[in-house]
């Protein structure tokens, strides 16, 4: 595998001295996230597939550590086996995912809300910077303190801060039990509701409203989930068909996300309903609100979808489209993009890696 780390750095070096952008990939299934490229940004493509393999898994221990390439499916077979997850169920969009993207995209699924998300889970890292340089970040426990904070930095950073080589992540065990329900109700209601139950010891790991429709997992010990399933009530849903649900909401397979531009947004789960044109899908006990508009109307639309969504205390992310001119991303604040600029500068000063995704 040094040999495949050689290969990386004379890419990365060449790219320097040319002066040219590199685009980090794997599998290609989250090509479309992010800002389009444009012919200045698109560059030549850092292939991390070859860089591939468990480094270290020992299931007591609940730790594994990666490389880069590693598909997601083979990550997720080998937790299995050992009746373990990753707790932040991490959208597939394929098999070809790799480790790689999971961390780079942050992109996390229905659990996210009770368990957290992806930089809640990296102990450490190691990663290529713009000069060629393989640097080491926190450890395999979570004791360790040493880089801790830098290496939960590239959750979410898009591969702009340099080549995610390898990741440790903590990992957990699987439900012991789990149990769907559905409830029939507004909007208004189910936020209401989804409030009132993230106060009590009640053992939701996940919940979807949609078309007044709201879906509840219940997971962990069997006395836990079958105390809920008396007090909550609502209508018990068969385990084959709540596995298909979550799946699809996990990897936007549901029927919802076919067609139209699709906007996530971010907000406080106690903010009321966002009234916007579209059809909203609302996730993460009212944290995260999937908006489906025209696609023919959302460049014109992003700029009152992000003034709604930062009166109600979060921010809209542009997440599939094909026309992406107003952005991605919501516009950081002045002191965020400095921070921002001033991390660029540090681990990637001739500025080849991803340029213009976020």
């Amino acid at each position: 595998m040094q040999a495949i780390v050689e290969q990386f750095r004379n890419q990365v070096l060449a790219a320097v001295e040319a002066g040219t952008p590199l685009r980090v990939r794997g599998g290609g299934t989250k090509d479309w996230y992010g800002n389009a490229a444009t012919a200045a940004s698109a560059g030549a493509v850092l292939d991390t597939r070859a860089y591939t393999g468990v480094v270290d898994y020992e299931p007591t221990e609940l730790v594994i550590t990666v490389r880069c390439g590693t598909p997601l499916a083979e990550v997720e077979a080998l937790l299995a086996a050992n009746a373990q997850m990753l707790a932040f169920e991490p959208p597939r969009y394929g098999e070809a995912s790799t480790m790689g993207g999971v961390v780079a995209s942050g992109l996390a699924g229905p659990r996210r809300a009770s368990a957290g998300g992806v930089r809640d889970f990296v102990l450490g890292a190691k990663l290529m910077d713009g000069k060629g340089e393989v640097l080491s970040f926190g450890g395999q426990v979570m004791k360790n303190v040493a880089g801790y904070d830098v290496s939960r930095l590239l959750a979410a950073s898009m591969g702009t801060l340099g080549l995610i080589l390898e990741v440790s992540l903590k990992v957990l065990p699987l439900p012991v039990c789990e149990a769907t329900l559905r409830f029939g109700m507004s909007e208004i209601e189910a936020l209401r509701r989804l409030n009132e139950w993230a106060g009590q010891p009640l053992p939701v790991s996940a919940s979807c409203w949609h078309q007044d429709v709201l879906t509840l997992r219940l997971s962990g010990a069997e006395a836990a989930v079958r105390a809920a399933l008396l007090r909550m009530g609502g209508g018990r849903v068969d385990d084959a068909e709540a596995a298909l649900f979550w799946n699809g909401l996990r990897d936007q397979t549901h029927s919802y996300f076919e067609g139209g531009a699709l906007w996530r947004l971010s907000v406080p789960p106690a903010a009321s309903a966002i009234i916007l044109k579209g059809e909203q899908l609302i996730e993460w006990g009212g944290a995260q609100r999937w908006l489906k508009v025209d696609p023919a109307a959302s460049a014109d639309a992003a700029q009152d979808i992000r003034r709604s969504v930062a009166a109600a205390g979060g921010h809209a992310t542009l997440f599939r489209a094909d026309d992406k001119r107003p952005g991605a991303f919501h516009p950081m604040a002045p002191a965020v993009a400095t921070i921002n600029q001033r991390l660029k500068q540090a681990f990637d000063p001739a500025g080849i890696f991803n340029p213009g995704r976020m």
